[in-house]
């Protein structure tokens, strides 16, 4: 059974990263409902993200050979051209650090206490409603091109709340790109770009960490999770790029609102345990 619940995450894992609803709570919120009724942990969590991740490198292939190498060129002396992808190179860089240092700091609150579902409910419903607002308020006018220090920044602090489950990485760099007036695919696209450094120091981390135990899986059922979650989440960046270019985001709004006020109803009636 660990490798049917192993296999079933590592799709929820690969479905859930990009889209702006939260993978660390849906692993949360699945993982009681599997027979082995377990959070599946920070660790886990952490690893099946290599996965996705790697489904970006992927994806993202020529944007990231493109922006690392005029970075790289920059010091030997920056052309004109290459600018924006240098500044974006440092910018990455930078907006990196917020959730470097917090996850540091926080870590032992990130693996214990923060995992509480009442926190992952009020944080779907509480970031599902930023979201809401900046998709129907945010101009979605600016393009990565013009991207400045002070965004990265205020884009890094964005993706840091992401330590909480239930926020969504993506989601709330999305949220703020959008409220500092970038396109939804310009948001989404730097949201994935900015999540290469933190997610794939994060996973090798945790993996090196906890080798041989990985929460309640070991190294077999993890590996089958990240595998399977390369292979949907690859899929899932093709569509949901698509999907934006056309359309709001205002079904992940209610999805995320929906799914928190069930989570909430879930525990108040006794139905889950918040622990």
């Amino acid at each position: 059974m660990s490798w049917l619940e192993a296999a079933l995450l590592g799709v929820v894992q690969g479905l859930t990263e990009f889209l702006p609803i939260s993978s660390s709570a849906h692993l949360r919120i699945v993982g009681e409902f599997l027979p082995s009724a377990t959070d599946p942990g920070a660790a886990f969590t952490a690893i099946t993200q290599i996965g996705t991740e790697a489904a970006v490198l992927l994806y993202f292939r020529r944007d990231i050979w493109r922006i690392g190498s005029a970075w790289l060129r920059s010091p030997l002396g920056k052309r004109r051209e290459e600018a924006p992808d240098v500044r974006l190179g440092w910018l990455v860089i930078l907006g990196t650090l917020p959730i470097a240092i917090l996850g540091l700091v926080f870590k032992d609150w990130i693996e214990g206490s923060l995992r509480n579902l009442y926190i992952t409910a009020s944080m779907l419903i509480l970031f599902g409603i930023l979201l809401g607002a900046a998709d129907r308020f945010g101009l979605r006018k600016r393009e990565l091109s013009g991207m400045t220090l002070r965004d990265g920044i205020l884009l890094g602090f964005a993706q840091a709340m992401a330590l909480v489950p239930g926020v969504s990485r993506s989601g709330g760099t999305i949220s703020i790109g959008l409220l500092l007036g970038y396109t939804r695919e310009a948001a989404a696209r730097y949201s994935f770009l900015l999540a290469i450094p933190a997610v794939l120091a994060s996973g090798f981390y945790q993996l090196f960490r906890h080798w041989g135990e990985f929460g309640p899986f070991g190294f077999g059922e993890t590996a089958l999770a990240t595998a399977i979650s390369f292979l949907v989440g690859y899929g899932v960046i093709v569509a949901f790029l698509r999907i934006i270019s056309s359309y709001s985001f205002m079904p992940f709004v209610w999805y995320r609102v929906a799914v928190g006020s069930l989570l909430l109803i879930l525990i108040g009636f006794g139905i889950l345990s918040p622990i």
